[in-house]
């Protein structure tokens, strides 16, 4: 039976303590925050991480899911009253400050179950050496009988408190924490439209950004490849029929050339062609064009394809390139002696899984990764975003490395 109280009562007891710590810190900067608040947009932000953080706090304790948080402060610049007025989860988030008032009486429970069996004990056992001086439940002790009924009652009342009284009061002030700080459903729509509009924002620039780029890749190689080709090829042409009346070899081996310069052209064009949607996607499919990629590729690949389903053109070419790039990436840079490939399809989603057992530390950004080596993972993210996948990087230092992107398939 104790260690059923003592099982129900010390987590309780520790939250509300925990709390009161916490609480009074809250009060005591409350006129500061009051003051300087409206000046300092980091203060108002701080305040509903703070509530967020409490939110988690008091769900943990009640062994409940956590909530989706309050949205993000709104973002203003010092000063801006009329920002910080219509932040609705700023002033959700003041409810904190008069909450924290209730930590008090939920402290001097906590104190009291934690304590009056102990100090009933020490008290009946001791009062004889100072009579008057040791008190149970408030009553001074002068006698052994006032030691021997107080003693007892202090002692049953704490354990009461420790086992039932503490947690009722922590579970109804997690609770309250809970109900004052959740966000309405109003406000979470307008958070998750507003996340949204910011994910699409960046992800469209990202897109537009390598499209760019693609564009000036294949202007580039049509520029300094297939158009010199062309060139040339005219240029051969025209001389042959200047010399086709008074030098027919010459001419017949300037055509000769020609026809190796057009073959030549056709394959370089056919080259920036398959940079744009590979064939082999028409010819074989997706499932195919990847079990052609890990082929080819100088690391053995273990390739595990479930059943794909209808893929869209743009998917499939997003899948085909992060595999050809991965798989470019690995064999450049990480090390690796196996590669394991996963592609499937997960209801309206494409998964796909590259893992590879090399040296680690890759990263996704401009900056060189974590061993110094320039990173390519850039596109691949800009390539996957623009039809609104998600791709995922893991690369601790010495391995392994796995990216997981998810696709979207429409219904």
């Amino acid at each position: 039976m104790l260690t059923k109280i003592l099982t129900r009562g010390w987590p309780a007891c520790r939250y509300l303590m925990a709390r009161y710590l916490v609480g009074m810190v809250t009060i005591a900067a409350t006129p500061i925050g009051a003051l300087l608040g409206w000046a300092i947009p980091g203060i108002t932000a701080g305040l509903v991480r703070f509530a967020n953080s409490e939110r988690e706090t008091a769900a943990r304790y009640l062994g409940l899911p956590v909530d989706p948080p309050l949205p993000k402060a709104q973002e203003r610049q010092p000063g801006d009253l009329n920002t910080l007025v219509k932040d609705r989860s700023f002033w959700r988030s003041t409810r904190i400050i008069p909450l924290s008032l209730l930590t008090i009486p939920g402290f001097v429970v906590a104190i009291f179950a934690l304590f009056a069996a102990p100090g009933a004990l020490i008290g009946m056992l001791l009062w004889k050496l100072d009579p008057g001086q040791f008190t149970l439940l408030g009553v001074p002790l002068d006698s052994w009988l006032d030691a021997l009924l107080l003693g007892p009652a202090q002692i049953l009342l704490g354990l009461a408190l420790l086992g039932w009284g503490a947690p009722a009061v922590a579970n109804f002030y997690a609770r309250s924490v809970r109900s004052a700080l959740t966000p309405s459903a109003a406000e979470l729509e307008k958070a998750q439209l507003t996340q949204r509009v910011e994910e699409l924002t960046r992800t469209r620039a990202g897109a537009v950004d390598s499209h760019g780029a693609e564009l000036r890749r294949i202007e580039r190689d049509l520029h300094d490849g297939t158009q010199a080709q062309l060139v040339s090829l005219a240029m051969r042409i025209g001389v042959a029929k200047q010399l086709m009346a008074d030098d027919p070899e010459k001419a017949a081996k300037l055509l000769d050339d020609a026809r190796d310069g057009a073959e030549q052209a056709m394959t370089e064009l056919r080259g920036v062609l398959r940079t744009m949607y590979p064939p082999i996607l028409q010819d074989r499919g997706l499932a195919g064009a990847v079990s052609a990629l890990s082929a080819r590729s100088p690391i053995p690949v273990e390739l595990r394809v479930g059943e794909l389903g209808d893929v869209p053109a743009p998917v499939e070419a997003a899948a085909y390139f992060v595999v050809a790039e991965s798989l470019t990436n690995i064999s450049k840079h990480s090390a690796a002696g196996h590669v394991d490939l996963l592609l499937e399809r997960r209801g309206p989603e494409l998964y796909l899984a590259i893992t590879d057992d090399g040296i680690g530390g890759a990263r996704i950004g401009d900056q060189p990764d974590l061993l110094g080596r320039g990173s390519g993972l850039r596109g691949m993210m800009h390539r996957v975003e623009a039809i609104d996948g998600h791709l995922e990087l893991t690369s601790p230092i010495g391995g392994p490395t796995t990216v997981e992107v998810i696709l979207p398939c429409g219904s």
